[in-house]
């Protein structure tokens, strides 16, 4: 019985120190004065897997807190260079007095690289104050959040406000606006410690945001809905010569999921029908003979157009298109994406020499064209 009563005063001992505990977290900012600060923010990640919020300064990051009140820490506020600017970041220009309760929304302008895209992101910031004291509800923080342009001090329990700490976050909903492609920004924020001073510290945040889409790799057609499109090949009888031929051209536009950064981007096409093509390497069959002769086929070549340079297609041969950072780009919504992206523009001509119109079978004819694009693994 004795040793059950030491067990039972054991536990009950051990249960009051830990509800004691907590009282010890609650610790004092250390003396920190505003210092200039430049941030390298480089990232890189693929679309498929997001970074999520990209905290530059975590909640309660102290920016300057002092026992001596006459420096004014406690009354510290961020301005941005511009309220309508966001290349360099915008947001409220000049501090305040009130003590509004809404984080501040900063406009940061993102710039792609290669296409010259620009999309905007808004980070979220705020202020809290922070006192000398520890009896603001057990905690050195006054638990309110302000604007990050708030020039006013707080009091809380007696004690006046000597420090400021601050958050800074990129929301990761804002991060998924960017699309595939090297991405750079600028932020610059100025701190001042009383209403229309002089600055007393500069922050710079320059972001460097390398970005990959594999999952959104596509070959797109922007005249046709679907992936399989139905091209007419616009094929014309001379009554003349009595000969018909003809030809189309499918715009085509080739995206990378790399922001057309890729070294190179392999294209094949090739003839998908069930029967041996003719000569060229690409034929259309009679729909209704089922024969597989010369007067039930009809026989075309593939060009594909780079940079403005025709680019004659073998049937399953791939051709290598190098010279992607400097090639012709489209802006294009693809399919399932809600931001626009740039895709390189590689139209197709189908072209089908004139040939005698007797030495053909009248009626109508098919012919299936796959493509095939490969991007090469390991980059960027």
């Amino acid at each position: 019985m004795k040793r059950a009563l030491r067990g039972l005063m054991w536990v009950m001992l051990s249960t009051a120190l830990v509800l004691m505990v907590p009282r010890a977290f609650a610790q004092r900012p250390p003396e920190t004065h505003p210092v200039s600060e430049h941030r390298d923010i480089v990232m890189s990640w693929d679309r498929s897997a997001l970074p999520g919020d990209v905290e530059l300064w975590a909640p309660r990051t102290l920016l300057g807190f002092s026992s001596d009140a006459s420096l004014d820490y406690g009354q510290l506020h961020l301005t941005c260079r511009s309220n309508t600017d966001p290349s360099t970041g915008a947001c409220a220009s000049e501090g305040m007095m009130d003590l509004s309760t809404l984080a501040t929304s900063i406009r940061i302008q993102a710039t792609e690289m290669r296409s010259g895209l620009m999309t905007e992101l808004r980070a979220r910031a705020w202020v809290e104050r922070a006192i000398s004291g520890g009896r603001c509800l057990g905690d050195y923080w006054v638990r309110a959040q302000r604007p990050i342009n708030t020039a006013r001090g707080e009091d809380c329990a007696g004690y006046w406000s000597t420090g400021t700490g601050a958050a800074l976050i990129i929301p990761e909903d804002e991060m998924a606006r960017l699309v595939a492609g090297h991405w750079q920004a600028t932020l610059n924020l100025s701190m001042h410690s009383a209403l229309g001073g002089a600055v007393t510290a500069n922050y710079s945040f320059s972001f460097d945001f390398t970005i990959t889409d594999r999952d959104a790799v596509a070959i797109y057609f922007p005249h046709f809905d679907e992936i399989s499109p139905h091209v007419g090949m616009n094929l014309r009888y001379d009554p003349i010569a009595q000969t018909v031929g003809g030809g189309t051209t499918v715009d085509m536009c080739l995206y990378d999921g790399l922001g057309s950064q890729a070294p190179y981007l392999g294209v094949t096409v090739r003839d998908s029908g069930g029967r041996t093509p003719g000569p060229s390497g690409f034929s259309a069959w009679h729909r209704d003979s089922g024969g597989t002769g010369d007067n039930a086929r009809l026989d075309y070549g593939v060009t594909l157009d780079y940079n403005g340079a025709p680019l004659s297609m073998r049937n399953g041969v791939e051709e290598q298109l190098t010279g992607i950072d400097t090639a012709k780009l489209t802006l294009v919504v693809l399919p399932g994406m809600s931001q626009p992206v740039f895709c390189v523009d590689t139209p197709l001509r189908l072209n089908m020499p004139r040939v005698p119109i007797a030495e053909k079978q009248p009626g109508y004819y098919r012919g299936d064209l796959k493509v095939e694009l490969r991007v090469p693994t390991g980059v960027p």
